[in-house]
This record gives structure tokens, sequence and C-alpha cells, in this order.
């Protein structure tokens, strides 16, 4: 009896497992009047970044179907965020805008691209972006605004950012403590500072630097 129990709980366990992982897609969808009860297909979409990540395989796309605030997210998986062609916005008030942490050894990528979002703090936010773990960050597109601290806080990898605006933050635009950035047509405005841990940062065209306070 106890054999037939561990059999059936077994196969109960793994029924479910593959049940979760036929629900995750590889592209999901947001939308301002979604519900994060939905499937966040096309046609159902979930209304938060939040609803949809774990209904997003890893390496899996996130898109924004129309303007509306989609709300911070902690990621922890490979993932593309893709605001393009809409006003994909993320107010973070009181936190960080994308907190980035993969550990996973599973996820051997370890690897996030955001494009095309609009990542305002209103002055009360922590960080914009935080990576605290990941392979390589893209960030291309977007305009990350009014954070306490910095716009992009590096810990770890390789990030790139491209066509970015970087204004209005308490302390640095860029900070980076471990990692390596390049920046592409990247304008650095009316931060506290431009950039912290400059000698990890490299100029691949086009970098702004006006109105910091130092």
């Amino acid at each position: 009896m106890n054999n037939f129990r561990a059999a059936f709980y077994t196969s109960l366990l793994i029924a479910l497992i593959s049940s979760v992982a036929q629900a995750q897609a590889s592209r999901t969808w947001v939308s301002g009047v979604g519900d994060d009860v939905n499937p966040c297909s096309r046609t159902a979409p979930c209304k938060t970044f939040a609803g949809a990540i774990s209904k997003t395989i890893t390496g899996g796309e996130i898109d924004a179907l129309d303007p509306a605030g989609y709300g911070a997210l902690i990621i922890s998986k490979s993932i593309t965020i893709d605001g393009t062609g809409n006003l994909a916005g993320i107010l973070a008030a009181g936190t960080t805008g994308f907190t980035i942490n993969l550990t996973d050894p599973k996820d051997t990528a370890k690897a996030v691209r955001l494009r095309g979002l609009s990542i305002n703090g209103v002055r009360t936010g922590t960080n914009g972006i935080n990576i605290i773990a990941a392979g390589f960050v893209s960030v291309e597109d977007c305009v990350i605004d009014g954070f306490i601290k910095n716009g992009i806080n590096v810990a770890a990898g390789a990030v790139f950012v491209r066509n970015t605006t970087i204004r209005n933050n308490g302390a640095a635009g860029i900070a980076v403590t471990s990692g390596q950035v390049g920046l592409a047509d990247v304008a650095l405005v009316f931060n506290d500072i431009a950039l912290v841990g400059s000698s990890s940062v490299q100029s691949l065209g086009n970098v702004y630097i006006f109105g910091n306070k130092r």
C-alpha cells in the first residue's frame, strides 16, 4: 500500500509539473485593460509584467499591446520585455523598477533584454534597474528618470545600453561596482553624477553628458 501511495503521488507531481510547463508560452502579452488571471495570450493579455513573467518560458518574451503602466518587476530568469511602439511605463514609487537577479544554474544564457520602456521613480524609487546577478543585459530605447539612487546600478555581468536617456537621478546615472558597461547613443543628464566606476564603462559612440551636478 505504501509503495502504491508513493507511486501515485510521484505520478501526480509529474503531472502537475508538466501542466505548469505546458501553461508557459514563449511569447506573452500585457495590456492596460488585461487581467493577471488571464493566460497572457494576445487575445487574453495580462495586466502587469509580474503577472506575465510566470507564464513565460525562460528565454521568452513579454510584449506590451498598448500604452499603460505595467508595474515594477523582479527578474529571475532570462527574458525579453518589449514595449516598443507603446508607452510601456513603470512607475516605481518607493521601490526599484527592475531588479535582475539570475542565479538558476539551469539558465545558462542568463540574458535579459529591456526595450522601449519608460521607467519612472517619481523621486521616491530606489534604482531604475538594479543588476545583482546576470550574464548579459541589454537596455535599448528606454528612459530612466527620477530615482533617489542610480538610474542603472551594475553589480554583475556585461551590460549594453543603447539609445537611452538616463536623467534626474539622485546619485549616478550609471553606477558600476562589478561587471562592464558599453554605451551607444546614450544621454546622461541632470543626475547628481553621470558615472560611477567609469573605468568599467566603454563608450561605443555618441554618449552625451550634460547638466549633472558633478
